[in-house]
Parts: structure tokens; C-alpha cells; sequence
């Protein structure tokens, strides 16, 4: 039997190849051979993170909304003198009973009394957030109170969240028993706000009285 040896066509032959090579480039190259991703680098304007975990410097300390009592006594001391006897233990029991003042005032008063009573005062209003006004004060009286006298005052004042809560009216009760001189001490009230007014008086008084005082913005000659 002869053999018979078929021959494929060129066109075939072509078409085969045309086909594998579709399939090579159909299959995706190694990831190895894909280019790498560049990265963006950070801008330099972009705060940075800390390194090692260092610890970021400490904010400044808040200042305190009060005077502590070593600064109200040495505002006391400043007024009526360093060392005057009775003061630190004046201030000392005022701060025991009513904790740190956020303001005082600093101030000068004169008044007189027979039966019936006047006072006029003027200083500066130290506030621990506000800072510093003048202010004044008047106010009668009335009771077994005769003399008058003179004084330097320093005010111990509470719960002032706004200095323009001061300049109102104040009722009073105050006892004054002294000669020539001496501290005295009285307390005034409205609402939250507290004043403790300080005094080293020079005259002659003695009497107890009540009333009230008015706090104002400028000077008034008639004290009601």
C-alpha cells in the first residue's frame, strides 16, 4: 500500500500562528514585571507626627479666676501698712468663711453720724479678669451712732462676674466701737455678690447703725 502524505496549506499554517500569538498576548505579564507604583511624597507644610513618641510641650498654665490669700494680704498690707496688727488674722477668717475673692477694692471713706449718718468713699476696683476701675460709693445710716470719722478701706469682694453687677445698692449692718483707730469689719450682700469691706478708721465713732451702700461710677453729693 502506497502512503499518502497530506500537505498543509500555507493559508493554514498562517492562521494557527495568528491565533496562538493572540492567546500569548492575551495572558498578563508577571507582577514582577509590572511597574511599581510611585509614591507621593509628603509635603513639607504638613504637620508631622511625633517621632518616638515625644511627648509634645506643655500648654502654659491657666491663670486662676481668684486672689489667693497671700495676694489679697499683701494688697492689705500695701493699704494699711506692713504689719499692721490684726490684719492677717482679719483676712485670714474672711478667707476661712467665704473661700478666694475675684476682686477687691482698695479706697479711701469719710463719714459722720448723729443719730442720722453719711459716707462717702471712692478707690479702685481690682478684678481678676476685667482689671482695674474707679469707683465710688455713698450711704446713709441710722441708729445710736455718734462721731465721725475717716478710713482707709480695703473691700474684699465674691461672686463679681461682671463689674457692672457692682454698681447698685447694698443694705448694711455695721457695728463700729473704736477710738482714735482700729480695724473694723462689716458685710454687705445682694443677691450672689458679697462684699467685705476692711477698715482702719481715725476719728472718733461709737455707735452700731444700719443702711446701705450704693456703688456708682462717678462722685454724688447726695448720698441717697
Amino acid at each position: 500500500m502506497r502512503q499518502r502524505w497530506t500537505t498543509m496549506a500555507p493559508a493554514t499554517t498562517l492562521g494557527l500562528v495568528t491565533a496562538l500569538a493572540a492567546v500569548l498576548l492575551a495572558v498578563p505579564a508577571p507582577l514582577a514585571a509590572q511597574p511599581a507604583v510611585q509614591s507621593q511624597p509628603v509635603p513639607a507644610s504638613q504637620p508631622q507626627a511625633p517621632v518616638n513618641g515625644e511627648t509634645p510641650a506643655p500648654l502654659p498654665p491657666e491663670k486662676s479666676p481668684t486672689y489667693a490669700e497671700d495676694d489679697v494680704l499683701g494688697a492689705a498690707e500695701d493699704t494699711f501698712g506692713k504689719g499692721a496688727e490684726g490684719l492677717a488674722e482679719l483676712i485670714r477668717q474672711t478667707f476661712s468663711k467665704y473661700g478666694q475673692p475675684n476682686a477687691y477694692i482698695v479706697g479711701k471713706e469719710v463719714g459722720g453720724a448723729i443719730v442720722v449718718g453719711v459716707r462717702y468713699g471712692s478707690g479702685t476696683l481690682f478684678h481678676k479678669v476685667e482689671g482695674q476701675r474707679t469707683v465710688h460709693w455713698t450711704g446713709p445710716s441710722i441708729g445710736f451712732d455718734l462721731g465721725g470719722d475717716g478710713s482707709k478701706t480695703f473691700a474684699l469682694v465674691y461672686n463679681l462676674d461682671d463689674t457692672e453687677d457692682l454698681f447698685r445698692r447694698y443694705p448694711a449692718a455695721e457695728g463700729k466701737a473704736y477710738l482714735v483707730g482700729g480695724f473694723t469689719a462689716n458685710y454687705l450682700q445682694r443677691d450672689n455678690v458679697i462684699i467685705v469691706p476692711v477698715k482702719l478708721g481715725v476719728g472718733a465713732r461709737l455707735g452700731i447703725n444700719i443702711g446701705y451702700m450704693k456703688f456708682s461710677k462717678t462722685g454724688k453729693i447726695v448720698p441717697f
